[in-house]
This record gives C-alpha cells, structure tokens and sequence, in this order.
C-alpha cells in the first residue's frame, strides 16, 4: 500500500504542521502504542500485573481494529504525522448522509495544542461542501467530550457506554 501523504481536505491540519497518509501494516506497532496510551490510565486501576495490563490492552486493540475494519470497509485510514513522525489517527467513512468520525486520537504530547480540533474542522468542512452531517460515538468518560460540545456537536443517542454525538451544517454559525 502507498503512503503518500494525503493533501486535502485536511487544510486547517496542515497549517499546523500536520500532515495525514493512508495507514499501512507497518503502522499497527505505533497504533497500538496510541490505543494503549488512551487506556492506560483506566487499565492500571484495576490492579493487574504490568503483563497482564499489556496482554489485555493487545487484546482490546486487535479486537478494536478488527470490528473497525470489518464494519467500516470504505473507511479512510490515515495516520497523523507531525515533523515526519506519527503522532496520531483519524479514521473516517463517508456515507451518503453524513461522515463518520470512526476514531480519532493523538499521543499524549500532541493534546492540548489545537491539532484535533484542526482535524475535526477538515472533516467539518468536508462536511459541508457535501451537505452531510458529522457523527461520532465518544465514551461517557472522554476528556475530549467538552472540545466535542464546543465545536458543535450534540447528543443524538445515548448508546450505553457512549453517546452518538452529531454536528450539521445547518447548526453551524
């Protein structure tokens, strides 16, 4: 598979030193370093040996990418980058009403710095120049759940563990 960089559009990304490429087999150690990198926190509250936590956090993050991958066949799966080293992943499908944000996370030292945000307002835009709307489920937990309200998003269904959070361009001011 190729890995060119992806150029539109992801404009607002870019202009932050962000750039995005399709994701390739050799990506999945660095993926899996993110995946357990957002669950850390939650999996060492449980008191389990350090092996035990990496075995399980294995586990969860084949499983997460194999139901990923097999409901979500035209997805786009793009690794983040900044300065020429991966530093996320933006997971989207497109369908005929709206765009699914299938997963989007950053590693620790990429937070904070308006990159998601400048993420989501490609995906916004794209959005918009299709007429669609955005959707994405957010655990109840998710830190990121106030950037998400902030942007636009609202509640749509409360789906259990996670909320369906949609954003529209005709809410969009």
């Amino acid at each position: 598979m190729d890995a060119e960089p992806v150029t539109q559009p992801f404009a607002e990304a870019h202009r932050l030193g962000l750039a995005l490429r399709p994701m390739t087999d050799a990506d999945l150690p660095f993926l899996f370093g993110l995946y357990a990198s957002t669950r850390a926190e939650e999996v060492a509250g449980t008191g389990w040996p350090p092996e035990a936590q990496l075995h399980f956090l294995q586990q969860q993050f084949q499983a997460q990418h194999h139901h990923y991958t097999a409901h979500y066949p035209d997805a786009e799966w793009l690794v983040v980058e900044r300065e020429g080293a991966p530093v996320g992943r933006l997971y989207i499908e497109e369908w005929p009403s709206q765009i699914r944000i299938i997963d989007i996370a950053l590693i620790a030292e990429a937070r904070g710095k308006g990159f998601g945000e400048a993420l989501i307002a490609d995906v916004f835009r794209r959005a918009c120049g299709a007429a669609k709307k955005v959707s994405i489920h957010v655990e109840k937990n998710n830190p990121a759940m106030s950037l998400y309200r902030r942007l636009g998003f609202t509640k749509a269904e409360d789906k259990g563990v996670y909320d369906l959070f949609e954003w529209s361009p005709s809410e969009a001011g």
